[in-house]
């Protein structure tokens, strides 16, 4: 997500920064607003990048989303998935559906599951305790409701 401006250069925080770098290096091709754009200069910390785009102030563009095509994603080890499977597949705990899983929420201590389970959201953090299982090819995540209900 491209986020506060960083200078008077074009150059802004990428909030939310992927825990692959590699997709942020200087000359490789980016989504953000539906345009592509090439990256020009990235500096800052793993947990701060700073990016500038070639030819674009990235203060018009905050906000936006900031992608990479799929195909220039490393394959990802077990346990790991993209936001995009998991958004769509249906929470179960069980043989009970809880719902649909509507966003995914990049939290400093975890993800976090929303799940759109009636009027308001069910929040679930993408840790071992909450999540038993996810099957992205079946669209299923298994969900340990005791534990959510733990006091």
């Amino acid at each position: 997500m491209v986020g506060r401006p960083h200078g008077h250069d074009g150059a802004f925080v990428v909030s939310e920064p992927t825990r692959r770098l590699n997709l942020l290096d200087p000359g490789r091709v980016v989504t953000v607003g539906g345009r592509e754009h090439t990256i020009g200069r990235r500096k800052g910390t793993p947990e701060r990048p700073i990016v500038m785009l070639d030819g674009v102030d990235g203060r018009e563009l905050r906000g936006e989303a900031l992608e990479v095509p799929r195909s220039v994603v490393e394959p990802l080890e077990a346990g790991e998935y993209l936001v995009d499977d998991l958004i769509g597949c249906e929470a179960w705990s069980g043989e009970k559906r809880i719902g649909v899983v509507g966003d995914v929420l990049l939290l400093p201590s975890a993800d976090v599951l929303e799940i759109e389970a009636g009027p308001r959201p069910l929040l679930v953090p993408l840790v071992s305790d909450a999540v038993r299982s996810v099957d992205v090819a079946a669209g299923r995540i298994e969900i340990d409701m005791a534990f959510l209900d733990a006091d």
